[in-house]
């Protein structure tokens, strides 16, 4: 019993860790310069936008053709 009091408050703790607030750089500091070759800075909502190329397509491509497989000489039944 002893032992959850304090697992208890840990888990109240951490619990106020999930606040969503506005993203903005910390006092004092600006965003990160404009990438190579780009006309502005990226804002911090643009930053964490993942591009295209992290999120693939989904493939559901289904088998077209059914061929039988061919026997194998190692598909043998369990010894007794």
């Amino acid at each position: 019993m002893k032992r959850l009091i304090p697992l208890a408050g840990l888990m109240l703790a951490l619990g106020g860790c999930g606040a969503r607030e506005g993203l903005a750089p910390p006092p004092g500091q600006a965003l990160p310069i404009a990438p190579y070759g780009a006309t502005a800075t990226p804002t911090p909502q643009d930053l964490l936008k993942p591009p295209m190329q992290t999120r693939p397509a989904r493939s559901d491509d289904l088998i077209e053709s059914v061929d039988r497989r061919r026997s194998d000489q190692f598909d043998l039944p369990p010894p007794n």
